[in-house]
């Protein structure tokens, strides 16, 4: 590795390494340890724009140890391994205002089965092959933000800038600010997990998205707490769709029993819904107020929350994975699969994909060229198999509504296991979902209850146990290209929905006199971001632009 500091205030640290990689996630992590398994002498930094490793991921979460086993075929032997409990029962019900259907677990196609899958924190599981990478050699950067691509002469990817430090609101460094530095590689793996914002440059410089269906997502909002011991079942997993959504949005909830009385709750929200009263956060809340719900939770404590936008597009809608000097990797690029509403595994076997072919390509003395045997080899691999068998149960399900779409996505899901092929081909997802609000004249109100702060909680506390903190003196991560339209479009129109997509409280409209609604403001508490991603993917006009904060900002997770 070469080091050289530049002359000028101006100019920017530089470090050289063989491989570049953009987020300490399942995908980034797994393909740095894979690097240094099969090359040692590869040279392997990840940045991670968290404060440690593991601060920015949330998941459910149920993990198919497929991905695990193929990189660390020993890790149940290892007693510092996070993944103790093991699924123990499956349950799925459709819920009613007042009754939980619980659907017959026969029904339910093989690759639903959660048998052999474990339930625990993907944070924790980071955190721990964060560990396994550094005692590979494998230097690791939490509290740098990659904010910007690099490329060589010739346009091609040849590393990341991470953002400057100590930049004020109004542009002026501060005391202690200090400049980003350049990581130059021979690739680049990005590996940010879903709406990623060098992703997006990337995508779009090298169109990776054409020929492509555009991508899906849902809003995963998550809860972690502590029950009463008596009603813990160790290794239960539980999801549920229908109440409270109405038969056209789609989602549903997941409910995990994890060690040590902890129970894992969440619910998703697919961004496709049309109402732009629909507020994803309070539909979560008033979810746990169902009466096949809310007694698991008495005398229980919430102890930590977060939210994170899901991709959800799967087999159609993933973009070319590579590009020159680089590549995607996990869910930066959308390997999903929202069936079984698992990612974690594909975003593992991903990273391990890609770092093969790196290895490959190095040991040949490629620098800087496309992995094509990682774009041609993945919907071969057993990633492409997760992904084709349910290739329709997203369009199925935003077509036909809940009732119908669910059960012709099942019955898809069973051709395919029984005849290898699907009834319907492959289906296109249409939309966008920025596109798919209707006008506040042709949608239902909603009215949600006021939350009682014991089992249904407002934003404000919520954000407080996300441990949630930026420094507030920095220009806004939360970019309008147009100030004004939030008002002059979306609030006549939709009512301006990002004051209720945002589950954190970050957008509000706020009014010189309240009676009359006279002179209203659009407000952006960049402070409160969870960086979930909603509004870069939901907002109608595609106004605002999400970009990392000064790195270390943000939500920390504790084990979620």
């Amino acid at each position: 590795m070469e080091t050289q500091a530049a002359q000028d205030d101006a100019g920017r640290e530089c470090m050289d390494y063989d491989v570049v990689i953009v987020g300490a996630g399942p995908a980034g992590l797994c393909a740095a340890i894979r690097l240094k398994q099969v090359a040692p002498e590869t040279s392997v930094v990840v940045v991670e724009k968290g404060s440690e490793v593991g601060a920015h991921i949330l998941s459910g979460a149920v993990i198919d140890p497929i991905g695990l086993d193929r990189l660390l075929p020993d890790w149940r032997n290892d007693p510092q391994a996070p993944l103790k409990t093991q699924v123990a029962e499956d349950r799925f019900a459709f819920l009613t205002p007042t009754r939980a259907l619980r659907l017959p677990n026969a029904l339910m196609p093989a690759l639903m089965s959660n048998h052999g899958n474990y339930v625990g924190s993907l944070a924790n599981v980071t955190r721990w092959l964060g560990a396994k990478a550094e005692d590979l050699g494998v230097e690791i950067y939490p509290g740098f933000a990659a904010t910007e691509l690099l490329f060589d002469e010739h346009g091609h990817v040849c590393g990341i800038a991470t953002g400057d430090m100590g930049i004020g609101k109004d542009g002026a460094r501060k005391p202690g600010f200090t400049r980003g530095m350049e990581l130059r590689g021979k690739f680049t793996l990005l590996g940010e997990g879903a709406r990623g914002s060098l992703s997006k440059q990337a995508i779009a410089r090298f169109n990776l998205s054409q020929d492509r269906e555009p991508q899906k997502y849902g809003l995963g909002l998550k809860e972690l707490w502590q029950i009463d011991p008596a009603l813990h079942r160790p290794g239960l997993v539980q999801h549920s769709f229908g109440w409270p959504l109405d038969n056209s949005t789609g989602g549903g909830s997941f409910l995990y029993h994890l060690e040590d009385g902890l129970v894992s709750v969440g619910f998703v929200v697919h961004l496709n819904y049309e109402n732009p009263n629909l507020s994803p956060f309070d539909e979560f809340q008033r979810f746990k107020t169902h009466p096949a719900i809310a007694p698991l939770f008495k005398g229980g404590k919430r102890i930590a929350f977060g939210a994170r936008a899901i991709t959800e597009g799967g087999w159609q809608s993933v973009p070319k994975l590579v590009f020159p000097g680089g590549a995607l990797i996990g869910c930066a690029a959308g390997f999903v699969n929202v069936a079984r509403i698992k990612g974690s595994h594909n975003a593992m076997l991903t990273g391990i994909m890609a770092a093969d072919q790196v290895a490959l390509a190095l040991s040949q003395g490629r620098s800087g060229g496309v992995l094509r045997e990682y774009e041609t080899d993945w919907r071969a691999s057993e990633v492409g198999a997760d992904l084709k068998r349910v290739r329709n149960v997203k369009p199925l399900w935003s077509k036909f509504g809940t009732l119908a779409g669910v059960m012709l996505g099942g019955l898809d899901m069973w051709a395919n296991q029984i005849l290898g092929r699907s009834l319907f081909g492959t289906l296109a997802h249409g939309k966008a979902d920025h596109e798919t609000l209707k006008p506040l004249g042709e949608a239902a109100p909603i009215v949600y209850p006021k939350p009682d702060g014991v089992l249904t909680f407002d934003r404000a506390s919520s954000v407080f146990v996300s441990n949630a903190n930026h420094e507030e003196d920095q220009p806004s991560h939360l970019q309008l290209v147009d100030p004004a339209l939030p008002v002059r479009d979306n609030l006549p129109v939709y009512g301006e929905p990002a004051r209720l997509y945002c589950p954190a409280g970050v957008y509000e409209i706020v009014y010189c006199d309240e009676a009359t609604k006279s002179d209203p403001r659009f407000v952006v508490n960049a402070q409160n971001c969870v960086h979930c991603k909603t509004c870069d993917i939901k907002d109608p006009a595609q106004n605002i632009h999400w970009v990392p904060p000064e790195g270390g900002g943000g939500p920390n997770y504790p084990n979620m």
